[in-house]
């Protein structure tokens, strides 16, 4: 077939006349150079579709379906769903009039910047005898209009563009509030959000959102620009699996997007190594997912169908190197807790810095010990432990040791690899909880904290609780937060709010004086 044709009068024909006789859609899958690539049978109402290689937010499949219609009607929702989410070239319904012979041809194409319409652009209904000779043209044209729209989407903000998805049956307040963190995770990570979508409902088992939904997601990702789907859940290789052969846009869950957080915050060898054995623990399950989203989300590894021998390859270097990066994070644990010996010898108390993350740990030790610790508006700006001294009057001295703030669900492998980090904590005299006052869910941070805590059976520790951010906060919310809890008000950017935690602090370390 000419390849500027949509289809030619003769194949059309043939099309009709047997999908007549049998009474079932029939399609035809047709690539650039006018062959038919594939021939695909269906119901009386609708096919379905095999996997179709999508080549990127830029670009459209190369390939158009033209497909049979039993009765006299039109595009379905189905068929423009099957346009939007494989990125055909061209969807058309061929109508079967009731001599077997084709009639009117319904066709529709993708439009490249449409975010306020529908994402499509439905043709007159035509004739097979009357179609312009122009198809092969009018695509290549249509392609380049889409790659000048997402360059000047990338160029206007370079980053990554995502849309964020909370599924589950919480109070809409907790489930707004997660969503939010997951936002604010997003920023964290680089990750613009062009959308966020609540569906309150189970989780369904294949593609988290139901079908419908998702479809609905994919129409709006492509309307946004958007690259990337965030879970606010944690997925199983089988959801993976299904998102895969669903969509060609990146995934990601919360656990990833936390390690992916970490792992552009990692600047000390130790914090490269944790992340890195986190990211393989994580990985680790999913190597027998032989689908896209894998190779997505891990560049490769497992993906895109390796044949049994090199998962089992893929499982062996993944465990060896597990092995390998415990073994050396063990040992820097130790040169760590030698550290913390002579410290302890010296008799220098110690108090471990603790809290949500971005409530102003950093900040509050920084404007305490006159030190320049890494204080950014982001989740997890701090990975490691850092340690400053604290001088008192009458010479005394003790240790501040800031560490990796905890998050609602903190995932467990991040916990496991990071276990020699949270040593510090063990080895306190003090636990000093920094908490953002100024936080609308502030209980329940607290509570995430004090949950993390206990799970590292660190309940035992003295606690000394800090309200910092007072600044952004009304006098009887301030009078309020100190009636319903115990604890110090300070503002982690004014040295002046310091002294009763100071006050505090000497009275709790040296009691007897």
């Amino acid at each position: 077939m000419h390849a500027q044709a949509v289809i030619s009068p003769e194949i059309a024909r043939t099309l009709t006349e047997l999908s007549f006789d049998i009474r079932r859609q029939i399609g035809l899958i047709i690539d650039r150079r006018g062959r038919i690539t594939a021939v695909v049978v269906g119901d009386a109402r609708r096919l379905v579709l095999p996997d179709i290689h999508r080549r990127g937010m830029n670009r459209l499949s190369g390939v158009r379906l033209i497909h049979t219609h039993l009765t006299n009607e039109a595009l379905s929702n189905d068929d423009l769903t099957d346009l939007v989410t494989l990125r055909l070239d061209l969807i058309a319904a061929l109508i079967v009039q009731t001599d077997g012979m084709p009639g009117s041809l319904y066709s529709a194409h993708l439009l490249p910047d449409n975010a306020a319409q529908d994402p499509w652009n439905l043709l007159p209904p035509s004739s097979i005898h009357a179609l312009e000779e122009d198809f092969l043209d009018f695509i290549e044209a249509l392609e380049e209009e889409f790659s000048r729209t997402q360059y000047q989407l990338s160029t206007d903000d370079p980053r990554e563009r995502a849309i964020l998805i909370h599924v589950s049956t919480l109070p809409p307040s907790i489930a707004h509030d997660s969503l939010d963190e997951l936002k604010e995770l997003a920023r964290s990570a680089g990750i613009k959000t062009v959308q966020e979508v609540l569906q309150r409902r189970s989780i369904d088992s294949r593609l988290v959102l139901g079908k419908g939904k998702m479809q609905s997601v994919l129409i709006s990702a492509m309307q946004k620009g958007a690259e990337l789907l965030v879970f606010d859940t944690n997925l199983s290789p089988s959801q993976l699996r299904s998102l895969g052969d669903f969509t060609d846009l990146k995934i990601l869950d919360r656990t990833q997007l936390i390690l992916d957080i970490f792992a552009q915050h990692a600047v000390t060898r130790e914090g490269k190594l944790q992340v890195e054995l986190a990211q393989l623990r994580y990985l680790l399950p999913l190597l027998n997912i032989r689908q896209k989203a894998l190779s997505r989300l891990t560049g490769g590894i497992g993906g895109r169908g390796p044949g049994e021998t090199r998962l089992e390859i893929d499982r062996r270097r993944a465990r060896d190197r597990i092995a390998r990066l415990e073994r050396e994070v063990a040992q820097l644990g130790e040169r760590r807790r030698l550290r913390r010996q002579v410290r302890t010898e010296k008799n220098v108390p110690t108090v471990a810095v603790v809290g949500y993350t971005n409530a102003g740990k950093s900040t509050l030790l920084n404007h305490l010990t006159n030190s320049d610790v890494t204080a950014k508006d982001f989740l997890f700006a701090t990975l490691n432990p850092v340690s400053r001294r604290l001088r008192f009057p009458q010479e005394r001295e003790i240790i501040i040791t800031d560490t990796v703030g905890f998050i609602r669900e903190l995932p467990e492998d991040l916990m496991a690899a990071f276990r020699t980090t949270f040593e510090e904590l063990d080895e306190a005299d003090l636990l000093l909880h920094v908490v953002d006052a100024h936080s609308p869910d502030l209980s329940d941070k607290m509570k995430t904290v004090l949950d993390t805590v206990r799970s590292l059976e660190l309940d035992h520790k003295p606690i000394v609780t800090v309200f910092n951010k007072i600044d952004l906060c009304s006098p009887e919310e301030i009078e309020g937060l100190l009636h319903q809890y115990e604890g110090v008000p300070v503002c982690a950017l004014d040295r002046g709010s310091f002294a009763p935690l100071l006050t505090l602090l000497e009275e709790r370390l040296w009691p007897a004086d």
